[in-house]
């Protein structure tokens, strides 16, 4: 195998920004070759679900209706293939179509900010879940849908329910997910067959400025010191990530076969 090296510096921060490691137990269910349709399925799954939580956060809180609009129909082809079984999965011409600005409506102070690092976010998820596809359909698996697994869902119980605050933790829980995965990127890379162990290193630069956009805006929306929310979502992703967890997904914790073997 010859997976090239990455920078470990790249990683120094997403290390101690997370309270824990993906466990071992996790690591080595991943790379079971009987395994590996589930997770890659999975990973495109979570791609999508990236962009469309970025396209969410922009519709809640930074353009108008028109601009909303426009939103929705970057990401209606994909959705349309993963939920309607529409489509050929081929969306070449799309990635190139992305290119109108969405303006912001500017009525806060963070909300050029967030259309402009959450476009980027959702052009490069897009671009990432066509990678995706395209290994799956290189080795036979055919896309499927998948059931989400207790990671976001765990994490977003404990999002505030009053604004900035909410904004604020949906922000951190987002930092949070895109932390973990280039962290699981970099633990897999090297264990994997060459082209995969080559993609995971490619997605790490751009996932590592994901969880820095995020952590960033919330920082921003907030206004005040976030060391307290944030420590508290450390806590609650570990647990997550440490704890054992009936279903084998990207972002699942210690599996349960293993737990109880």
């Amino acid at each position: 195998m010859t997976t090239p090296a990455f920078d470990s510096a790249l990683l120094q921060p997403i290390n101690a920004f997370l309270s824990c490691p993906t466990p071992d137990e996790w690591v080595a269910e991943a790379v079971k070759p009987q395994n590996l349709e589930g997770l890659l399925i999975d990973h495109c799954n979570c791609e999508l679900k990236a962009a469309q939580t970025a396209m969410l956060l922009i519709r809640r809180y930074a353009v108008d209706k028109a601009n909303g609009e426009l939103l929705l129909a970057w990401l209606k082809p994909y959705e349309d293939f993963v939920y309607r079984q529409q489509g050929d999965g081929n969306f070449d011409r799309l990635h190139t179509g992305l290119k109108k600005m969405i303006q912001s409506h500017g009525e806060t102070d963070f909300a050029d900010e967030l259309v402009n690092k959450m476009v980027l976010l959702i052009k490069e998820e897009l671009h990432h879940f066509q990678q995706v596809l395209e290994i799956m359909q290189s080795r036979g698996i055919t896309y499927r849908n998948v059931g989400a697994g207790r990671y976001a869902r765990g994490m977003m119980r404990h999002v505030r329910t009053y604004e900035p605050q909410t904004l604020v933790d949906k922000l951190i829980c987002g930092a949070y997910i895109e932390a973990r995965s280039c962290e699981r990127f970099a633990r897999l890379a090297p264990l994997l067959d060459e082209e995969l162990g080559r993609f995971y290193i490619s997605l790490l630069r751009s996932e590592a400025r994901h969880y820095q956009d995020y952590l960033t805006l919330a920082q921003q929306v907030a206004g005040t010191d976030i060391s307290d929310r944030v420590k508290h979502f450390a806590e609650v992703e570990a647990q997550l990530i440490a704890s054992t967890d009936a279903d084998f997904k990207f972002h699942s914790g210690v599996p349960a076969a293993v737990a109880t073997a």
